[in-house]
């Protein structure tokens, strides 16, 4: 099995693997050390960024919001792992010299024009629309996908299939080739 892809990417089998293993690690871990399990996750992680923000300007507005009172505001080892995310893979691709700042990306390009505005607005809306899907479902993809799945539940299965669902519908009504 090669270790890289023709893009220098990871060979997928072998990064599914390395996450199913990270996600066992990370129970087994926590379990230990927490004395609770813990899977892995994110959504909640930037929730908790919010509220670090929105606590400095009103402190008083975390402190009686009903949310973050269930979700308290703070920085567990799953910030850390988001933040770890962010540095390994800026890392990866440095040393695999893939690494490079696009304002548009090509494909962005290609089927919506070179507006740096147009593209900010798509992906912050997209990143808006994610987060409340991701907080209604109770959790994201990596929850429900990695974790959820590890422990063979079904909510985390049918949670998986509607993101899947509506991933390719949405690559579809996006990305489509204009010609056809």
């Amino acid at each position: 099995m090669k270790l890289n892809t023709e893009d220098k990417g990871w060979n997928p089998y072998l990064a599914g693997a390395l996450v199913g293993l990270l996600s066992i690690l990370s129970a087994y871990a926590t379990s230990i050390i927490l004395g609770k399990t813990n899977y892995l996750g994110a959504s909640t992680t930037f929730v908790r960024a919010a509220g670090h923000i929105v606590q400095f300007f009103s402190p008083e507005h975390v402190a009686n919001n009903e949310y973050y009172l269930k979700e308290k505001v703070k920085i567990d080892w799953q910030y850390m792992l988001i933040i770890g995310i962010f540095i390994g893979a800026l890392i990866s691709s440095l040393l695999d010299r893939s690494f490079k700042i696009e304002k548009v990306p090509p494909i962005w390009e290609k089927n919506f024009g070179p507006s740096v505005l147009k593209r900010a607005f798509a992906a912050f809306f997209g990143g808006i629309v994610a987060m409340i899907g991701a907080r209604m479902a109770d959790g994201c993809p990596s929850g429900h996908g990695l974790s959820g799945n590890m422990q063979l539940s079904l909510s985390a299965l049918f949670a998986l299939t509607i993101f899947f669902l509506f991933g390719v519908i949405v690559a579809n009504i996006f990305y489509r080739e204009k010609d056809l």
